[in-house]
This record gives structure tokens, C-alpha cells and sequence, in this order.
């Protein structure tokens, strides 16, 4: 049998913190310990567990493998849990109830899932435990951290709304380090000195280079079928305005990545009065500030990459063992 080649597919890593709502199963791991929460989880293996902030963006995303062929999905979505395989029954039983075609799964009982990213070609590892995504991000892997917030749009319509950051997201963080260490004038003209030279890839930039090839695989599907409406909207939303959104636009073509629906550059107006409107399922950005303001009505998630997060990477962080 030859092997399951995922070179040339979307993979999303997936923690089962991001996709279902652990808090009630982590209350007993802290409290009583190990061996009361195995317990726990297997008498409870066939209750299904409550959604997590996260479920909306991978219900739509793999949703969008029915415009490929049924043995060659181009979206991929693999488990990688810190529960052991006993435990993290109960989390691919909800997985199963709910019709989410994840078959893949890796459990590391207590282990560091960040090691096998580059292995399985994740362009995403998406958790809520700061600990894994701290020590993938430092490690050189795309991972964001999922805020806790509410659970919004699962089946009003079928369109998946993506929204990203661009400095410290899609982008490195080197004019955002001319930001922070001169100022906002020195900004603007470094980025007019630039304007025609693509800005250095930051850590999502692979996701959203595989997302437009999506976008363009959904515009040839729709071609040969009339009746299909697009569903993938992907959007830029920054603090950079004029003259810095020409680097924004010339980065983005000379990375190919030409099937950005809406860009908004809004010098400063809070991100969250224009995200409210734009409802996008998930919203990626580096810096909390802007994050805290959007986590309780979008599913938003924290990039902790670069210059706007040097604090918190030198921050001690404790593990969290096994829910994950």
C-alpha cells in the first residue's frame, strides 16, 4: 500500500482544547489528579463533548473537500492530543457524532506536540494551551492560540470567513521592529523605501498562500458548475494605512496570493468595530490587545511571534500534562 502523501494539502494540527469545550474534564485533572481524570474520561467516553471556539472554522473548512474528489481532499485535519489513546476515546467519539471527517489522530500522552509539525506539513497548529504554542512558535512552526470566547454562526450559511493580521501573522516582524525602536515616521518611510519589496514571510503565511490556492481551486470548480456559490472569503484587516498598504499589496503578489476578498487598512480605528461587521469565523493577529476586544463575539487567535510578544516569550509558562 502506498503511503498518505500530504505535501500537497491544507493541513490544519488540531488540539482538542481548540475544537471542544475541555473546561469541565481540565477542572479534574487539576483537582483531583491523573488517575481520577482517566477514570473520569472513560466512564465518560460516550458523552459528547460541548463545541469549542474553534469548531465553526473546521466544520466550514472541511467542508470545502466536497469540490475535490472523495479519495483526494485537499484539506486535511489531524488530532494531535496530549491525552493518551485511552482518554482521547471520548474526543474522536464527539468527533465521529458530530460528522467531522478527521480519520487521523496522534496521542502523546503528556508530550509536546510541536515536534511533529514539519513531519505532518502542518500550515496550522491551533490550540488553547499557551504553553504548546509558545514552544512551537519559538521553534520556528506556524501556531496560534485560541482565546476563550463564545460559540457564534454554526448554521446560519455555509461561507467560511477568514480574517489575518499582516505584520506578526503574515508577515515577519521587521517593519514592526522600525515601529517599536523609532516611531511612526520612521515606519512610514521604510515602508516607502520598500513599497516594491515583498516583506519577509511570517508564520501564517504558508496557511494563506494554501488557502488562496483553495480559493482558486473553488473559482475553476465553480466554472464547471453553475449552480455552486463560492464560500471561502479570506481578508486582510491591519493597522497599516496609506502610503504602507502598497507593500501589503505588492508583498501579496509577488507571493501569488492573489484572491484576497476585502483588505481593510485602518490606521489606528479598532480593529474589532470592523471585524464585528465582517463576522469572520476566525481572526488571527499578534498582538492580545486587539484580541481581547474581539475574543468574546469572534473566534480569535493569538500569533505570539516577534517584537509585539518579547515579554511573553521569556514569560514563564506552566504545562498542561494531559488536556489538550
Amino acid at each position: 500500500m502506498s503511503g498518505y502523501n500530504l505535501d500537497q494539502k491544507l493541513v490544519i494540527g488540531l488540539a482538542s482544547s481548540a475544537l471542544f469545550n475541555l473546561e469541565e474534564s481540565d477542572e479534574v485533572f487539576r483537582t483531583k489528579g491523573e488517575l481520577v481524570y482517566r477514570e473520569y474520561q472513560h466512564k465518560n467516553e460516550n458523552v459528547i463533548l460541548d463545541l469549542g471556539v474553534a469548531f465553526p472554522f473546521i466544520q466550514r473548512l472541511l467542508s470545502l473537500n466536497s469540490i475535490f474528489p472523495k479519495d483526494k481532499p485537499f484539506v486535511e485535519v489531524i488530532l494531535l492530543s496530549r491525552n493518551d489513546p485511552n482518554t482521547g476515546l471520548r474526543v474522536m467519539n464527539s468527533i465521529e457524532h458530530y460528522g467531522l471527517n478527521i480519520k487521523r489522530a496522534i496521542f502523546l500522552q503528556g508530550r509536546t506536540p510541536h515536534k511533529y509539525i514539519d513531519a505532518l506539513n502542518i500550515s496550522l497548529f491551533l490550540s488553547a494551551n499557551e504553553t504548546d504554542v509558545n514552544q512551537a512558535i519559538t521553534a520556528g512552526y506556524p501556531a496560534g492560540l485560541i482565546l476563550k470566547g463564545n460559540i457564534f454562526d454554526i448554521e446560519h450559511d455555509e461561507e467560511l470567513r477568514i480574517a489575518f493580521d499582516f505584520d506578526g501573522v503574515i508577515a515577519d516582524d521587521s517593519s514592526e521592529q522600525v515601529y517599536k525602536e523609532s516611531g511612526l515616521s520612521a515606519f512610514i518611510q521604510n515602508e516607502e523605501n520598500l513599497a516594491h519589496q515583498p516583506a519577509n514571510i511570517g508564520p501564517l503565511h504558508k496557511l494563506l498562500k494554501e488557502l488562496s490556492t483553495l480559493q482558486k481551486e473553488e473559482i475553476k470548480y465553480q466554472s464547471q458548475n453553475s449552480d455552486y456559490k463560492s464560500r471561502l472569503r479570506l481578508s486582510i484587516v491591519t493597522a497599516r494605512n496609506a502610503p504602507a498598504h502598497k507593500r501589503v499589496i505588492n508583498s501579496l503578489r509577488a507571493w501569488g496570493i492573489d484572491t484576497i476578498n476585502e483588505a481593510f487598512f485602518l490606521g489606528g480605528i479598532e480593529k474589532r468595530r470592523v471585524l464585528e461587521i465582517l463576522n469572520p469565523h476566525i481572526f488571527f493577529d499578534d498582538q492580545v490587545t486587539h484580541l481581547e476586544k474581539t475574543a468574546d463575539s469572534i473566534a480569535s487567535v493569538h500569533i505570539p511571534f516577534g517584537i509585539a510578544n518579547k515579554k511573553l516569550d521569556s514569560s514563564e509558562q506552566s504545562a498542561d500534562l494531559i488536556i489538550n
